[in-house]
């Protein structure tokens, strides 16, 4: 759609769910996805923010620079949404941010929090044989209350520069494995050497430093199957009016924005549409003419958009 899209990423802490992620990766990865995504429905609902349904796609990451548990979710998130009666509603503060990231980390703690203690209360949780970290409810109590005052972080990043921007993203990003083949430098003796972006270091420019790690063949092994996620898991996950079954609303919403931007709306307009102002379409025919959007009808039937003043305009052409 013709809007600006905001690139949101959701962490969890690495050090004190490690030893969970072993053995309960599924349930963990799943909580990960819905509160992060109840998080973000919630504020849209907020009047303050947007006060509208919201819609928006995430992608399930597992790994750090070298290879450690990471967990995050990269969020592709339209700057506004679609009100109870069907219309597109912009963000309050679209052109500079769209939620407050402290608000959001908060929350999403809360709910993730919140989360494991329904899951340990009802038996899901699995843990070592030792019973490490919190295998009691005494120490699963204690360990939840240290898990609250760490921070989950939430970065929003810049816009992604609509609709292009978003479909160079996905190309390029939602596919990557946790170690892709340029990155290695060498596997010999025993060892593999690679190159790795230290995210705590910046060079001369300003920008993060490229250092390179040698791992022992079995430890880079290791790390490396921590990123296999668990069988029939959906790593890319769409919410709100981007999820199944809402493509005719999306359709009917993107094509009334477009005619919003191009100066076309559905109030009748005293205008010719065969005029060459309207900066419509070419037509492949004749290479000329103007093709201007009168009605438009999805795939499976429904009408998308029916330009009413442009129809009225068009049935009093005099076709003689």
């Amino acid at each position: 759609m013709p809007v600006p899209y905001y690139h949101m990423v959701f962490t969890l802490p690495d050090e004190e769910l490690h030893p969970l992620y072993l053995y309960n990766r599924k349930l963990l990865y799943d909580l990960l996805f819905e509160c992060a995504a109840q998080t973000l429905m919630t504020f849209g609902k907020d009047p303050r923010w947007l006060g509208a349904e919201m819609g928006f796609f995430g992608v399930l990451h597992t790994w750090g620079q070298t290879l450690w548990l990471h967990p995050h979710i990269h969020f592709v998130v339209p700057g506004g949404g679609i009100s109870e009666y069907g219309e597109w509603v912009w963000a309050r503060h679209k052109d500079t941010f769209l939620f407050p990231v402290k608000a959001l980390s908060k929350r999403f703690r809360k709910l993730f929090t919140e989360g494991l203690k329904a899951a340990f209360e009802a038996g899901e949780l699995v843990f070592a044989p030792d019973g490490k970290p919190c295998g009691s409810p005494k120490g699963f109590g204690k360990w939840l209350r240290r898990l609250g005052h760490k921070e989950f972080v939430v970065f929003a990043k810049a816009p992604l520069g609509g609709p292009e921007g978003v479909v160079r993203y996905v190309g390029r990003y939602t596919h990557r494995v946790a170690m892709s083949n340029n990155r290695i430098l060498s596997v010999e003796g025993g060892e593999v050497r690679f190159t790795y972006k230290d995210y705590r270091s910046v060079d001369e420019s300003g920008d993060y430093e490229w250092k390179e790690m040698t791992l022992g063949a079995e430890e880079f092994i290791r790390r490396f199957l921590f990123h296999i996620l668990p069988k029939g898991f959906h790593k890319i996950r769409h919410y709100g009016f981007l999820g199944n079954g809402r493509k005719a609303v999306v359709d009917r919403i993107r094509w009334e924005l477009l005619l919003e931007e191009e100066g076309i709306g559905a109030a009748p307009r005293e205008m010719d549409p065969r005029d060459d102002g309207c900066d419509k379409l070419k037509c492949p025919v004749c290479g000329e003419g103007r093709m201007l959007p009168v009605l438009i009808i999805h795939r499976y039937g429904t009408v998308v958009i029916r330009n009413e003043s442009f129809l009225r305009i068009v049935e009093s052409w005099d076709t003689s």
